[in-house]
């Protein structure tokens, strides 16, 4: 039977001792450094489990073929002029869906006691939410890209070029970020998951559907063309067709970006609460 030398008296202890030493404590993280590190940690998570990206590239597919081919020939005589009004809105509405996906995230992580762990850190509390809606605006510029690379092989041509169909993909990214902290407080309130994906949808269904982008407002009822003109979805398809097509009004750009900087400013703050309240 062999044994292990036994090493000098008192070696295991000084070992200890040396390794639980008091050093010089690393510096605190910045602000910065802790958000772009659970931003990077929500792109990670895709790269591990790539089904995640089912709503920000599959679903996009679906609603621009669908839409196109059901409502072209009955709206506009044509799919492919149809194609030419409805790309900015599926644009719009397939980035926006895609923002409940921020509160589901989150509420994965509560009911998995990971936040439990993120407040243990010493790190900037709101890190790990602002780097989780930083991180889901990736997802975002996915599905943005998905519509619009599809939309130009089915013969969509934005008369605003390259810099307005760029502009137009940048205001919908900006705007559903402000969106996005709406659903994060939502994934504090509900307790599953499932909850923050129905409420969200249940929520965005109404908002999308009933705005401009399938249909002009002046052929709705009186009653419902006033309720679409105050839609913010509307403004903000507005916004983005008018860029495409290099004919849009500033004051409909204040609006989405005005409108986006209000939910920042409202949830963003509601969200941190709720989050050191938990």
């Amino acid at each position: 039977m062999s044994t292990t030398p036994a090493g000098p008296p008192g070696a295991k202890e000084a070992a200890l001792r040396k390794a639980l030493s008091s050093g010089p404590r690393p510096a605190r993280p910045s602000a910065l450094s802790a958000g772009l590190t659970f931003g990077w940690r929500g792109i990670l998570k895709v790269k591990h489990v790539p089904e995640q990206l089912i709503d920000a590239t599959l679903t996009p597919v679906l609603f621009t073929l669908m839409f196109t081919f059901l409502f072209g020939g009955a709206v506009a005589g044509s799919t492919r002029e149809y194609l030419q009004f409805i790309l900015p809105g599926i644009l719009v509405m397939s980035v926006v869906f895609t923002t409940v996906y921020s509160g589901v995230a989150l509420n994965t992580d509560m009911t998995k006691g990971v936040v439990d762990r993120f407040r243990s850190l010493p790190i900037w509390r709101p890190a790990p939410l602002v780097g989780a809606v930083l991180g889901d605006s990736v997802r975002y510029l996915i599905a943005a890209t998905v519509v619009v690379t599809l939309g130009l092989a089915l013969g969509f041509r934005p008369e605003g070029g390259v810099a307005g169909v760029l502009a137009a993909v940048a205001l919908v990214v900006v705007f559903s970020f402000g969106l996005a902290w709406v659903f994060t407080t939502v994934g504090l309130l509900m307790r599953s998951p499932g909850a923050v994906m129905n409420a969200g949808f249940t929520a965005l269904f109404p908002l999308t559907f009933l705005s401009n982008v399938f249909v002009e407002p002046r052929t709705l009822p009186g009653w419902l063309e006033a309720f679409v003109d105050a839609n913010p979805i509307t403004h903000l398809v507005t916004a983005s067709r008018g860029l495409m097509e290099g004919d849009v009004a500033a004051a409909e750009i204040a609006v989405v970006l005005a409108t986006a900087a209000g939910l920042t400013l409202v949830f963003a703050p509601l969200t941190t609460w709720l989050y050191r309240r938990g």
